[in-house]
């Protein structure tokens, strides 16, 4: 467990520190739905949108960027209400509370900000440290869609849409 993580807005010089562990998350093809060769000028500006969505990152004291964390509105309209966040936390740093501490800071922060709720719209099933640490942190397994994902040493797997209403 860390000593303490400092979590704080993302800025464009953070993004060199995220993008080595996003390419190999991503490339490793076991926990997003993500295009698994996905470019650097895509995956930038996908993970670093725009405001009002907010881009977090993790560091410890020394400054190293342990993780980071999307946040926006799930959807648009009349469904804006619900808030929804993407987390990444570089397997160098893994089973730390990185995490956690980015979990329970997106979970503030929607609250903070006023929706009413938060929506996984992905989670695979075989991701089960993620889905303990979302369940840890209030969240429900509302559904799975059978087979809504192809790991690429299991097979086709659930995909979780997981929920927490505030």
């Amino acid at each position: 467990m860390l000593a303490r993580v400092l979590i704080r807005e993302a800025n464009a010089a953070d993004w060199p520190a995220i993008w080595p562990f996003f390419r190999a998350i991503v490339a490793a093809g076991e926990t997003y739905t993500y295009a698994r060769d996905m470019d650097e000028a895509t995956s930038r500006t996908m993970w670093m949108p725009a405001p009002p969505a907010r881009t977090v990152v993790a560091v410890d004291d020394d400054g190293t960027v342990l993780g980071t964390a999307k946040m926006h509105a799930n959807h648009m309209g009349g469904a804006a209400h619900i808030a929804t966040a993407s987390f990444m936390v570089d397997p160098a740093h893994g089973g730390r509370g990185v995490g956690r501490a980015l979990g329970a800071h997106a979970v503030e922060w929607a609250r903070a900000t006023g929706f009413r709720a938060m929506q996984f719209n992905a989670v695979v099933e075989t991701n089960t440290r993620a889905v303990a640490l979302w369940k840890s942190l209030g969240f429900t397994v509302m559904t799975t869609l059978p087979e809504g994902f192809r790991h690429p040493t299991k097979g086709y797997v659930g995909l979780h849409i997981m929920y927490q209403r505030f």
